[in-house]
């Protein structure tokens, strides 16, 4: 028996924004979403499953620490080990995101991972300090689309097309 392909949703959010696209694309994922805080994600979840949707904000230009700090903590130990596995994103920023988003697609690079879906970036427009700091509320049009991306991920994945 063939094990079910697993959709491992890494995320990080301090306003909440990125938490709701990842649970809006987990939910769109069903029961091939893996949905797990990027403080969590260990090299064994990494090595187990067969596709990733990395969500995260972009802080001052770059990905978040805690991002970051997930890839810093896994990127050597899966260093050869993932080639070819597929990989979406969507970045949660206050204006531009492009940065963060470029960051992590070096790091998937280096990871030899594939892009199977175009990069995603939510602008929630915070541009004071107040509004950075508040939590933040995600349009229903780009929580669908987050749900969108899951389901169309986990499909892609149980078809063996990625």
């Amino acid at each position: 028996m063939t094990a079910t392909p697993t959709l491992l949703i890494a995320w990080h959010s301090r306003t909440g924004g990125s938490e709701a696209l990842a649970r809006a694309a987990a939910d769109g994922a069903g029961s091939a979403a893996r949905l797990v805080g990027a403080e969590d994600v260990t090299l064994e979840m990494l090595l187990a499953a067969s596709g990733y949707l990395f969500i995260g904000p972009e802080n001052l230009a770059a990905l978040s620490g805690a991002m970051k700090e997930m890839f810093d903590r896994c990127y050597y130990p899966c260093l050869g080990k993932l080639e070819g596995r597929p990989y979406a994103t969507i970045i949660c920023a206050g204006s531009d995101g492009e940065n963060a988003q470029s960051q992590l697609d070096r790091i998937a690079t280096g990871w030899r991972l594939k892009r199977v879906a175009e990069g995603v970036i939510v602008n929630t427009a915070a541009q004071t300090p107040e509004a950075i700091l508040a939590p933040k509320s995600i349009p229903a049009e780009r929580l669908s689309e987050a749900r969108d991306l899951g389901a169309a991920l986990a499909e892609g994945l149980a078809a063996g097309i990625f």
